[in-house]
């Protein structure tokens, strides 16, 4: 598990909910950039690479007392594919990356561990969360994939990857993973569900 890295993609400018999804705190008061963080790292993975953009300068702060690689993407507005090549990039020397998105609010070191646990069993070149009738983040994916990660179009996430080679993705249950925080109304439903002491 030493040599398994994470990247945590917090470069978004969030327009549709409104303001930064990365520095949304929920339950605890812990923001979801810092819930990220702290889960790879208890999950085991010894490198965490933060990619900033929009918010770079409060995103970096609010994991500032977690250490991690922070990462500005300076070209953020034009896509996530361009994050996820800052990222790879900065974890090259790495055997595997777990990416990682900061709109998933049950996101945690238990679904990690569980990515990282298949990897180390059979080694797979990818391996994705299952939620609602798809694959997607959080996703593992094997050295053998850093080139394609590195050369993603701007506007392009590594679901492409997923998808085009779905027939050898191992795959891990998170019902949980579909939710997640686009707009306002989404904050407010979980809020009101995590409130209500009800699970996702």
């Amino acid at each position: 598990m030493g040599d398994i890295g994470a990247i945590v993609l917090a470069a978004g400018g969030s327009r549709r909910l409104g303001q930064p999804k990365q520095l949304l705190t929920l339950g605890d008061g812990e923001t979801l950039v810092h819930s990220a963080v702290r889960s790879a790292r208890e999950a085991g993975c010894a490198k965490v690479c933060v990619v900033t953009g929009a918010a770079d300068d409060e995103v970096a702060a609010a994991v500032s007392d977690l250490h991690p690689t922070i990462a500005h993407n300076p070209d953020w507005s034009r896509g996530i594919g361009s994050s996820i090549r800052v990222g790879v990039s900065r974890l090259s020397d790495v055997s595997a990356i777990v990416l990682l998105a900061c709109d998933q609010p049950a996101l945690d070191a238990q679904i990690i561990r569980a990515l990282i646990s298949r990897y180390e069993e059979t080694k797979p070149a990818i391996i994705a969360s299952h939620y609602a009738n798809t694959v997607g983040t959080p996703a593992l994916f094997s050295r053998s994939y850093f080139s394609a990660l590195r050369s993603l179009p701007d506007k392009t996430g590594a679901k492409i990857l997923i998808e085009t080679t779905l027939e050898r993705v191992e795959r891990v249950d998170f019902p949980d993973g579909a939710f997640d925080l686009d707009w306002p109304s989404d904050l407010w439903a979980w809020r009101e569900l995590v409130d209500g002491g009800q699970t996702v």
